[in-house]
Protein backbone atom coordinates (compact mmCIF):
# COMPACT_ATOMS: atom_id res chain seq x y z
CA UNK A 1 0.00 0.00 0.00
CA UNK A 2 1.35 3.59 -0.27
CA UNK A 3 1.31 5.84 2.05
CA UNK A 4 0.19 9.20 1.82
CA UNK A 5 -1.32 11.16 -1.19
CA UNK A 6 -4.76 10.23 -3.29
CA UNK A 7 -6.05 6.89 -3.39
CA UNK A 8 -6.25 5.31 -6.82
CA UNK A 9 -7.77 2.67 -9.01
CA UNK A 10 -10.61 2.37 -6.34
CA UNK A 11 -8.93 2.58 -3.38
CA UNK A 12 -10.07 4.52 -0.45
CA UNK A 13 -7.77 7.22 1.57
CA UNK A 14 -7.12 5.71 5.09
CA UNK A 15 -6.24 7.51 8.54
CA UNK A 16 -5.12 5.52 11.50
CA UNK A 17 -7.97 5.97 13.87
CA UNK A 18 -5.57 6.08 17.13
CA UNK A 19 -3.60 9.06 15.56
CA UNK A 20 -7.00 11.38 15.11
CA UNK A 21 -7.79 10.14 18.44
CA UNK A 22 -4.33 11.01 20.01
CA UNK A 23 -4.57 14.49 17.50
CA UNK A 24 -5.96 16.53 20.20
CA UNK A 25 -4.18 15.40 23.29
CA UNK A 26 -0.79 17.49 23.59
CA UNK A 27 -3.10 20.85 22.23
CA UNK A 28 -5.32 20.57 24.72
CA UNK A 29 -3.15 19.43 27.30
CA UNK A 30 -0.52 22.20 26.71
CA UNK A 31 -3.63 25.16 26.66
CA UNK A 32 -4.87 23.81 29.55
CA UNK A 33 -1.95 23.91 31.68
CA UNK A 34 -0.32 27.53 30.22
CA UNK A 35 -4.19 29.05 30.83
CA UNK A 36 -4.15 27.02 34.14
CA UNK A 37 -0.80 28.55 35.39
CA UNK A 38 -1.59 32.15 34.28
CA UNK A 39 -5.34 31.40 35.65
CA UNK A 40 -3.75 30.63 38.88
CA UNK A 41 -2.58 34.67 39.53
CA UNK A 42 -5.39 36.55 39.77
CA UNK A 43 -7.23 35.67 42.78
CA UNK A 44 -10.77 35.36 41.49
CA UNK A 45 -14.08 35.60 42.81
CA UNK A 46 -14.08 31.74 44.45
CA UNK A 47 -10.18 32.20 45.59
CA UNK A 48 -7.20 30.39 44.35
CA UNK A 49 -7.57 27.59 46.70
CA UNK A 50 -11.17 26.67 46.05
CA UNK A 51 -10.48 27.25 41.94
CA UNK A 52 -7.81 24.80 42.38
CA UNK A 53 -9.30 22.13 44.10
CA UNK A 54 -12.28 22.45 41.86
CA UNK A 55 -9.74 22.40 39.14
CA UNK A 56 -8.81 19.34 40.24
CA UNK A 57 -11.79 17.35 40.55
CA UNK A 58 -12.33 18.61 36.86
CA UNK A 59 -9.28 17.36 35.38
CA UNK A 60 -10.10 13.79 37.10
CA UNK A 61 -13.98 14.15 35.76
CA UNK A 62 -13.26 15.66 32.37
CA UNK A 63 -9.84 12.34 31.71
CA UNK A 64 -12.70 9.98 32.41
CA UNK A 65 -15.45 11.04 30.78
CA UNK A 66 -12.88 11.76 27.29
CA UNK A 67 -11.26 8.49 28.10
CA UNK A 68 -14.61 6.31 28.71
CA UNK A 69 -16.95 8.40 25.78
CA UNK A 70 -17.73 5.78 23.35
CA UNK A 71 -15.62 2.87 23.89
CA UNK A 72 -18.93 0.41 22.98
CA UNK A 73 -18.86 2.44 19.56
CA UNK A 74 -14.95 1.41 18.90
CA UNK A 75 -15.29 -1.94 20.57
CA UNK A 76 -18.25 -2.68 17.82
CA UNK A 77 -16.40 -1.06 14.91
CA UNK A 78 -13.22 -2.58 16.11
CA UNK A 79 -14.63 -6.39 15.57
CA UNK A 80 -16.56 -5.54 12.49
CA UNK A 81 -12.89 -4.01 10.95
CA UNK A 82 -12.84 -5.72 7.12
CA UNK A 83 -9.07 -6.18 5.61
CA UNK A 84 -7.59 -2.88 3.76
CA UNK A 85 -7.08 -3.19 0.02
CA UNK A 86 -4.32 -3.09 -1.86
CA UNK A 87 -5.46 0.59 -3.85
CA UNK A 88 -5.95 2.04 -0.32
CA UNK A 89 -3.26 4.93 0.73
CA UNK A 90 -2.42 4.95 3.72
CA UNK A 91 -2.45 8.50 5.48
CA UNK A 92 0.98 9.35 7.36
CA UNK A 93 0.67 10.05 10.69
CA UNK A 94 1.84 14.28 10.57
CA UNK A 95 -0.32 14.70 7.91
CA UNK A 96 -3.20 13.12 9.68
CA UNK A 97 -2.29 15.15 13.10
CA UNK A 98 -1.82 18.53 10.98
CA UNK A 99 -5.24 17.90 9.55
CA UNK A 100 -6.61 17.41 12.77
CA UNK A 101 -5.34 20.82 14.13
CA UNK A 102 -5.90 23.10 11.38
CA UNK A 103 -9.34 21.79 11.51
CA UNK A 104 -10.09 22.60 15.16
CA UNK A 105 -7.66 25.72 15.53
CA UNK A 106 -10.80 27.93 16.53
CA UNK A 107 -12.12 25.59 18.88
CA UNK A 108 -9.09 25.30 20.55
CA UNK A 109 -8.46 29.00 20.40
CA UNK A 110 -11.73 29.21 22.29
CA UNK A 111 -11.39 27.07 24.80
CA UNK A 112 -8.19 28.93 25.46
CA UNK A 113 -9.77 32.10 25.96
CA UNK A 114 -12.67 30.36 27.84
CA UNK A 115 -10.01 29.36 30.10
CA UNK A 116 -8.48 32.67 30.73
CA UNK A 117 -11.54 34.42 30.79
CA UNK A 118 -13.18 32.08 33.24
CA UNK A 119 -10.28 32.65 36.03
CA UNK A 120 -11.08 35.91 36.82
CA UNK A 121 -14.19 34.01 38.52
CA UNK A 122 -12.54 30.48 39.64
CA UNK A 123 -9.26 30.13 38.80
CA UNK A 124 -6.90 27.47 36.87
CA UNK A 125 -10.35 25.77 36.59
CA UNK A 126 -11.10 25.38 33.18
CA UNK A 127 -7.26 25.17 32.48
CA UNK A 128 -7.25 22.33 34.28
CA UNK A 129 -10.73 21.13 32.66
CA UNK A 130 -9.37 21.77 29.07
CA UNK A 131 -5.72 19.27 30.56
CA UNK A 132 -8.05 16.73 31.45
CA UNK A 133 -9.71 16.36 28.25
CA UNK A 134 -5.91 16.11 26.52
CA UNK A 135 -4.86 13.71 29.11
CA UNK A 136 -8.27 11.39 28.55
CA UNK A 137 -7.36 11.84 24.95
CA UNK A 138 -4.20 10.04 25.82
CA UNK A 139 -5.60 7.00 27.64
CA UNK A 140 -8.41 6.56 24.89
CA UNK A 141 -5.63 6.23 22.52
CA UNK A 142 -3.43 3.85 24.26
CA UNK A 143 -6.89 2.26 25.19
CA UNK A 144 -7.19 1.65 21.17
CA UNK A 145 -3.39 0.81 20.94
CA UNK A 146 -4.25 -2.15 23.41
CA UNK A 147 -6.77 -3.32 21.12
CA UNK A 148 -4.45 -3.56 17.89
CA UNK A 149 -1.96 -5.31 19.72
CA UNK A 150 -4.62 -7.83 21.00
CA UNK A 151 -5.82 -8.02 17.17
CA UNK A 152 -2.45 -8.00 15.64
CA UNK A 153 -3.70 -5.36 13.34
CA UNK A 154 -3.23 -1.83 12.69
CA UNK A 155 -6.91 0.09 12.72
CA UNK A 156 -8.05 2.85 9.94
CA UNK A 157 -10.82 4.78 8.67
CA UNK A 158 -11.72 6.73 5.13
CA UNK A 159 -10.50 10.12 6.03
CA UNK A 160 -13.76 11.35 3.63
CA UNK A 161 -15.87 9.63 6.62
CA UNK A 162 -14.02 12.25 8.66
CA UNK A 163 -14.01 15.39 6.68
CA UNK A 164 -18.42 15.45 8.08
CA UNK A 165 -19.91 17.88 10.82
CA UNK A 166 -19.10 16.10 13.74
CA UNK A 167 -17.63 13.32 12.40
CA UNK A 168 -14.78 11.53 14.26
CA UNK A 169 -13.05 8.35 14.09
CA UNK A 170 -16.80 6.57 16.05
CA UNK A 171 -18.99 9.10 14.57
CA UNK A 172 -22.22 8.36 12.77
CA UNK A 173 -20.72 8.83 9.04
CA UNK A 174 -18.22 6.13 10.09
CA UNK A 175 -19.25 2.55 8.88
CA UNK A 176 -16.45 0.54 9.88
CA UNK A 177 -13.32 0.53 10.08
CA UNK A 178 -10.05 -1.45 7.75
CA UNK A 179 -7.12 -3.30 9.39
CA UNK A 180 -3.77 -3.47 8.51
CA UNK A 181 -0.82 -5.42 9.80
CA UNK A 182 1.01 -4.25 12.30
CA UNK A 183 4.33 -2.87 10.19
CA UNK A 184 1.70 -1.07 8.18
CA UNK A 185 2.13 3.16 8.29
CA UNK A 186 4.40 5.42 10.16
CA UNK A 187 2.63 5.13 13.78
CA UNK A 188 2.75 2.61 16.19
CA UNK A 189 0.26 0.87 17.98
CA UNK A 190 -2.14 3.38 19.90
CA UNK A 191 -0.76 6.24 16.99
CA UNK A 192 2.50 7.25 18.78
CA UNK A 193 5.45 7.88 16.40
CA UNK A 194 7.91 4.92 15.16
CA UNK A 195 10.71 4.79 16.44
CA UNK A 196 11.78 4.05 12.76
CA UNK A 197 9.02 3.72 10.32
CA UNK A 198 8.14 1.28 8.29
CA UNK A 199 7.14 1.50 4.57
CA UNK A 200 4.69 -0.46 2.88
Amino acid sequence: MARGGRAGRGGQGLVRVAVVVRAGAAPLWWLGVCAAGVGVLPPGITGRRIGVLAGAALFLVAAAVTALTRRGRYAALVRGAGRAGKHDVLQDRAVTVRAWRRGHRWWLLLAFAAALGSAFAVPAAVGMLCAGAGAGLWLKAGWIGRLERAGDALLWVRADWLDHRGGGPAGKPVKGYRGTGVAAGDAAPGGARRRTAALV
